[in-house]
Parts: C-alpha cells; structure tokens; sequence
C-alpha cells in the first residue's frame, strides 16, 4: 500500500522494456505535473553524438545493447543531480536498470534530503516492443533499434534485472498496462500521480 505523501511534490522511477513507451509518457508527465526528466539514456546518446571521451567509450556497448557499466551510469546520475538546483520533483526514466543502481540512488536522494515515492512499471508484449523497435529504428534512426540481435539483447537484459528491482521496490511499485493508446496510458499514469501526491 502507497501511502499519500503530504507535499505536492514526488519523485518517480519510470521503469519498461526497450520501446514501451518511457520516452513519450515522461514527457506528458513532465509537462503536467512539472518534474525535472532524468534519463541516462538520453545523456549518453548526447554523449555518443558529441563524439566525447566518453561517448567514445561507450558508443560500441550502447550500439550492441549492452547494459553500461553500473559506476558510469551512477556517476553521471550523481553529477546530474547534484547540478540542479530547485526543482518539483524527479522523474527517473529507465533507471535504475540494476538492483546496485537502485541501491546507489537511494544514497544519492538520501544525499538531497530526498527519496523515492513511486516506481510506475509499463508492461508490454514482447512482440508488441520488437514492432514499436523497428518503427522506432526507422523513423528515428536509432541504431541500437536497428539489429534485431541486440534488441533481443537488451529486452532479455531487462528481464533479468527485473525481478530484483520489483523485489526492492515493492512497496513503492505499481503495474501499468502500456499495450494501449498514449493517452490511455497516461490517464491511467496521471490518476497513479494524483492519487500519490
């Protein structure tokens, strides 16, 4: 049972497979309720494409769907936060992706005198993600969507982390159905918020 927290501010985890839909419901959901969006994914793609040091590093694992190595993500997180300043709550997208990330998040909110409030898991079909995969492989050219060996790599990955996240997170974790229409979706996701808040 969630309990109600007594501020209008929460912070949440978006946690799914490759292609259920995290990019597109993080930002109704920032756009509604003001959060600051938080993604590794987002920030090392920056990376990769700049052509940094690390982008360097870590472009041929991203490209093969490898999972990043847990320090790399957990210090840009670190850095990530710590940077911003006043905020209305963080929305974690996609991480932590491995019980020692989430244990390492912990530490770092417990750091900002914060915490986790609410994990939202999107449950999808695999064959319905491998579909959403390839559109997304063409219209947004995303070439870790491209090979089917390596998205089938990075779906079982997340399987496998899975079942310790939920265990971790499991009086904070509440299933959402993402096999529908968008704004099915985030009705649903928004009701979950409000209910919290």
């Amino acid at each position: 049972m969630i309990l109600k927290k007594k501020i209008n501010t929460i912070n949440t985890i978006l946690l799914g497979p490759p292609g259920s839909g995290k990019g597109t419901q993080s930002e109704r959901i920032i756009l509604r309720f003001g959060y600051v969006h938080l993604s590794p994914g987002i920030l090392f793609r920056k990376h990769v494409a700049d052509q940094t040091a690390l982008g360097k590093k870590i472009q041929i694992p991203m490209q093969n769907g490898e999972l990043l190595e847990d320090n790399l993500v957990i210090d840009i997180m670190h850095q990530t936060i710590t940077s911003i300043g006043s905020r209305k709550g963080f929305l974690f997208d996609g991480f932590p992706r491995t019980l020692v990330q989430a244990k390492a998040l912990d530490v770092l909110m417990q750091e900002e005198k914060e915490k986790i409030d609410l994990v939202i898991v999107l449950d999808v079909p695999e064959e319905e993600i491998i579909r959403r995969l390839k559109d997304r492989s063409i219209k947004h050219q995303r070439p870790d969507d491209q090979d089917e060996i390596k998205v089938s790599t990075r779906i079982k990955t997340y399987y496998q982390n899975l079942p310790a996240l939920l265990e971790y997170y499991k009086s904070k974790a509440i299933h959402v159905d993402a096999d529908k229409e968008k704004q099915e979706v985030f009705r649903y996701i928004k009701n979950i918020i409000e209910v919290v808040i």
